[in-house]
């Protein structure tokens, strides 16, 4: 047995999120901690809403209130959300909390201690209008280096490169496309040239990441430059040091408090939890495993920036240093990175009404359905794209027709012929063949999740469904009914493989894997769902807000379960709802009526 951490990027808490977010960081991940969950792994699965920052100051005053109510607005839309779609996270939180801000406060002192802040003046960009500041991804502009326009202030997602927003070319504000104003202003760096060593020895020990992560992740090595981690707004953590911690307009870069949230919701975790200690078995054992799951627009925070800043806490950089409170912390084990989902060929943008919201897809279709498209369609390792069209044919052939045909032929033939699961008697080659190509799918299928190949797995899984059905058209139960017990070989042969199913399924379509356990006269909790708990701020009883969380620990293990004969079987009803072709275009009006 493995500890495994996941760690789930955070979603920003300035408005609903898409589906285009979740294919990035939730599915996957849930997938993957379902899975590890089964094979017998420890796991702690984490995160919550990032809430800091200048895009909910612009967003709250868009909408005529304050920045911290906007935040509690879309945390619980958020929290909602991910709940319904069957996330299992065992902490799930936000940044605004008290204990998030100890632990972020903790990891600067430690790390500014340790000689790895650099105070520094510089160029900072203010908009001309408003005098708010600019974070660098507010500002967009023609790259230096290889002229895409279209480069954000931070980086270049065309040539990979990192950036400072002085240096585009007829740079611009996202907010209203004004030209932004640079003014000179003092700030911490992180001095991430004193870990260009470190992380490059680090970046070239990973073996199984996904090629386009890992290049990419290398590839910014040749450009290391100290990066700013405090910022002149007052929305956001103060930064823990004399002379700047009562300065109202300084505070923390959002993205040195968002990183440090998986920590933090250990943490917090861990003390809800009744052992204030417990997350260091995840954080400082070497042994334990960590899976940090995000889109392709956050790598350099995961592969580059957060390791530097725990190698920073650790004292592991060029200046040495000492470990603070928290201990030796670990580096990734993965940063797993899916590419982008597009939208009818579309880039998703809220703003422009290209966007189907959670929130939406899941009022009107089954979780299972968009779970399932993401898992088999979805932009695990290129850009995929999401349209009305594949998303019913995929639902109404492989799922309805598919495997929820399987399931109900199987257990409609059981209820009528025996009302129960019935004895095997001598097995054929063709009923011997089929068991050995279902017990034998558990390894392929586990293999394929746990390496982050979900789509492959998926696909295995359904090619099982596509051969048990196969069997049950030709072995012709339905002509057995005088030969009792060759029908009921057929039969249990059927129904163990569609337990077997089932199970290889359960990652992928939590919701649809507990009816299918029921249909087959199955009692309990199969594939535990997360719930939604109100807490209290740990540190500040004034402070209310909701949390996912979950007892996760019964699950079925990652093998064949052998049916027991005898075991009661209903008239089933369909586990997957059809969709009629119509709602493509309803759909489409829909989108284009934005």
């Amino acid at each position: 047995m493995s500890r495994i951490l996941s760690a789930v990027a955070w979603p920003y808490a300035n408005g609903p999120r898409h589906i285009g977010h979740v294919a990035g960081f939730g599915v996957p991940s849930d997938v993957f901690s379902r899975y590890m969950r089964m094979a017998g792994h420890d796991v702690l699965m984490v995160s919550g809403t990032d809430e800091h920052g200048t895009p909910i100051l612009v967003e709250a005053e868009k909408q005529g209130t304050t920045p911290q109510a906007l935040a509690d607005t879309y945390n619980r839309v958020i929290v909602e959300d991910l709940a319904a779609l069957g996330l299992t996270y065992d902490l799930f939180t936000r940044t605004t909390t008290r204990n998030h801000y100890a632990v972020v406060q903790e990891m600067f002192r430690t790390v500014h201690k340790n000689g790895y802040m650099v105070e520094k003046t510089t160029m900072g960009a203010i908009s001309p209008s408003t005098g708010r500041t600019l974070p660098d991804r507010y500002i967009e502009g023609t790259c230096p280096i290889c002229g895409y326009d279209g480069a954000r202030g931070d980086q270049c997602d065309n040539c990979g490169n990192q950036l400072d927003p002085i240096d585009l070319i007829n740079p611009r504000s996202r907010v209203n496309g004004e030209a932004p104003k640079f003014v000179e202003s003092t700030h911490f760096f992180l001095d991430l040239p004193a870990f260009a060593n470190a992380l490059e020895i680090w970046l070239r020990g990973r073996k199984d990441w996904r090629p386009n992560v890992l290049n990419f992740s290398l590839n910014l090595i040749d450009d290391m430059r100290p990066r700013a981690m405090t910022r002149d707004i007052d929305w956001g953590i103060p930064v823990p040091l004399a002379g700047w911690e009562e300065n109202p307009n300084k505070r923390l870069y959002v993205w040195f408090d968002a990183v440090i949230g998986y920590l933090s919701a250990s943490v917090e975790w861990a003390r809800r939890s009744g052992d204030d200690d417990a997350w260091r078995q995840w954080w400082n054992d070497p042994a334990a495993l960590s899976y940090y799951f995000m889109g392709k627009d956050n790598i350099t925070f995961h592969s580059q920036i957060w390791p530097a800043e725990l190698l920073a806490y650790d004292g592991k950089g060029a200046r040495g240093g000492t470990p603070g409170v928290f201990g030796d912390l670990q580096l990734p084990t993965e940063v797993v990175s899916s590419e982008f989902l597009t939208m009818e060929g579309k880039k998703f943008a809220s703003s422009r009404g290209i966007v189907i919201y959670v929130r939406d897809m899941l009022a009107r279709y089954q979780p299972d359905a968009l779970r399932y498209f993401i898992s088999v369609a979805g932009p695990e390792n290129q850009d995929a794209d999401f349209t009305w069209a594949d998303f019913l044919r995929r639902t109404n052939d492989e799922l309805v027709a598919g495997w929820g045909n399987l399931v109900n032929r199987t257990a409609s033939m059981i209820h009528k012929n025996f009302g129960e699961i019935p004895a095997a008697g001598e097995l054929h080659e063709v009923d011997a063949a089929m068991l050995r190509q279902s017990s034998e799918s558990f390894a392929k299928v586990g293999e394929l999740i746990g390496t982050h190949r979900h789509r492959a797995g998926i696909d295995a899984a359904m090619r099982l469904v596509q051969d048990a059905n196969r069997y049950v058209s030709e072995t012709e139960p339905w002509k057995l009914t005088g030969d009792r017990e060759r029908l009921g070989t057929v039969l249990n042969t059927a129904a163990q493989v569609v337990s077997d199913a089932n199970t290889l399924l359960a990652p992928f379509l939590p919701h649809s894997a507990q009816k299918v356990h029921e249909t087959l006269g199955g009692t309990g909790v199969f594939a535990p769902q997360p719930r939604i708990d109100e807490v209290t701020d740990l540190d500040d009883d004034s402070r209310h807000y909701p949390v996912i969380t979950g007892d996760y620990r019964d699950v079925p293990a990652w093998a064949s379960a052998r049916l027991v004969p005898g075991t009661p079987v209903a008239k089933p009803t369909p586990v997957f709802t059809k969709l009629d072709d119509s709602i493509v275009e309803e759909e489409l009006e829909r989108y284009q009526a934005r």
